[in-house]
Order: structure tokens, then sequence, then C-alpha cells
């Protein structure tokens, strides 16, 4: 099956479960969008963490458009907290894996997107501070409105 998450432009849903560093499970929401560009893929959004009180996250990733190869591409994402995240998307079969790190803060994680079919991924992932988890997740992506 032919990979739609990033490799098509598309509005995904998102909805799961994202856990603390404490250990406290909380339901998160969100809405990612991804848009080609001739330079760039950009994939934007927001997640909210139903905490008390909530907690948005805002992302905008700028994304290496894949090379002759195809199915690895480079990605950066910058902000005040996390720095300058740098990371790779790899396709493997029916997942994409990616990894990514920040030299100057020492925040480092991984997320694995594991396709269910054509408009459903399920995420996985965790970021980290040196050794130390800061937070995890399980995420549903819905591709639609």
């Amino acid at each position: 099956m032919k990979h739609t998450y990033l490799f098509e432009p598309a509005v995904w849903n998102v909805a799961g479960t994202f856990w603390r560093a404490d250990g406290l499970e909380l339901e998160a929401v969100g809405r990612t969008e991804i848009a080609h560009r001739l330079e760039c893929w950009l994939l934007s959004g927001k997640l909210k963490v139903l905490s008390s009180p909530p907690v948005e996250f805002v992302h905008a990733y700028w994304i290496e458009p894949p090379g002759p190869q195809g199915g690895s591409v480079r990605w950066t994402f910058e902000n005040d907290m996390f720095g300058k995240l740098e990371g790779r998307y790899t396709t493997i079969g029916p997942s994409i894996m990616s990894v990514y790190a920040c030299d100057t803060s020492g925040y480092h994680g991984s997320e694995h997107l594991a396709q269910l079919d054509a408009d459903n991924y399920r995420s996985t992932g965790l970021l980290l501070l040196k050794d130390r988890i800061m937070y995890s997740w399980q995420m549903m992506l819905k591709r639609g409105g």
C-alpha cells in the first residue's frame, strides 16, 4: 500500500492519549495539515492536551521533498522550548519512522506511524530530554476535513 500521510497533501484529525513525565494519562485532540510546495513540504497544526489547564502544542515542520530514491525525507522544526529539532522520516513497509534530536537543548525522540489504511494511521512516540522521558503518546490520525 502506498503511504498517504506526508506523501499527499491533506488535513488529518488527531485524537488519542498523551502521557506526561510523571505518568499522568491525558486525552489529546488536534489537527495537522500537510501542504506540498516545490521547495519544501509543510506540516503544521496544533495538538491540545486536555489537562487542567489545557496545554496546546503548535507545530510547523519544514520537510525536504524526497529525492529520486523516495522513501526518506529530512525535516526541521524550531521553537523556544525545544530548540531546533532535526529529524528524518523513513518509510519501512507499512510504517513511517521518525527520529529527531536537538544538539543544543538535549531533546530527542522518535515516532512510529503505522498505516492502517489510506485514511488512517496510528502514531506512537516519545520525547526525551537527555535520558528522561518528558512526554509519550499514542494517537489515531484520520484523513479528512
